[in-house]
């Protein structure tokens, strides 16, 4: 079933349960410098859910992300986050974020457990924070991701993919409900890649944590994203993995002719 002009998602919200969706974006539209980068996107994340953020580089991911934190006003649509449209300025404690470059001397003398630490805000979490309190959120959020192990060594000096855990446990620190990630199994390892997909899935289902990830292969992501939002050619679909990723939809959203392949337990897009 191809995708219609005015770009309908589907399968992402449960018109069974009556609390609203915690984000819903609707026809966003963004124009920079006089050039439409993104149109008529729709699609909703409710708590708890894993979503994947797929499109090749320069599709629009990031600016999407940018929209939804605030950063980028949209010229067209709105934003709503937990039924209600998205404060100009300041997140409180409901979305936590972690950037797509991360970059860190290796003599900067910076604990894993200090960065950690640079995401409480007593303000956000609605709590007197003296020492002993914030050493127990900073160890409960190290251990969440799996990164306690090195705790007490330099970020700077870590691998990617425990730089990333590190990220990950400063973004979860404040409590958000939900979490957006920029590209962060990019330059990873395949083993990297495979912890760093298990301990977001295992946030949002055992914290109720919606989590929105961006990536431009979906590959990584498959075994535990069950909806994905596709960008590509300035729009968007949304829903099921197995209703979006499709030789017929993609080839309406590229306008153009791509194939769909599925070759060992992997998926391939091409275009042709």
């Amino acid at each position: 079933m191809p995708v219609p002009s005015k770009t309908v998602l589907t399968g992402l919200a449960n018109p069974g349960l009556a609390e609203p969706d915690l984000l819903r974006l609707e026809d966003i539209g963004v124009r920079l410098g006089g050039r439409e980068i993104l149109r008529d996107v729709s699609f909703t994340v409710r708590a708890g859910e894993f979503t994947g953020l797929i499109g090749p580089n320069g599709a629009g991911k990031t600016t999407l992300l940018k929209v939804i934190l605030g950063l980028q006003a949209p010229s067209a649509g709105r934003v709503l986050l937990n039924g209600s449209p998205r404060p100009r300025r300041g997140n409180g404690r409901l979305i936590g974020y972690v950037p797509q470059k991360l970059s860190i001397d290796p003599d900067m003398p910076l604990r894993a457990r200090d960065a950690v630490a640079l995401g409480i805000d007593g303000n956000r979490l609605g709590l007197p924070l003296p020492s002993a309190a914030r050493r127990d959120l900073v160890d409960e959020a190290l251990r969440a991701v799996g990164a306690d192990g090195y705790a007490d060594e330099r970020v700077g000096e870590l691998s990617g993919g425990e730089q990333q855990r590190v990220m990950i446990a400063h973004a979860v620190i404040s409590r958000p409900r939900l979490l957006l990630l920029d590209e962060p199994l990019a330059n990873l390892d395949l083993r990297s890649e495979q912890g760093i997909v298990a301990v977001l899935a295992r946030l949002a289902r055992e914290q109720q944590i919606a989590v929105l990830i961006s990536a431009h292969d979906m590959n990584p992501l498959m075994r535990e994203t069950s909806t994905v939002v596709y960008v590509a050619a300035g729009r968007a679909a949304a829903g099921r993995t197995d209703e979006v990723i499709r030789t017929e939809v993609l080839t309406d959203l590229y306008g153009s002719r791509v194939d769909v392949l599925h070759v060992n337990g992997r998926v391939l897009v091409m275009a042709g």
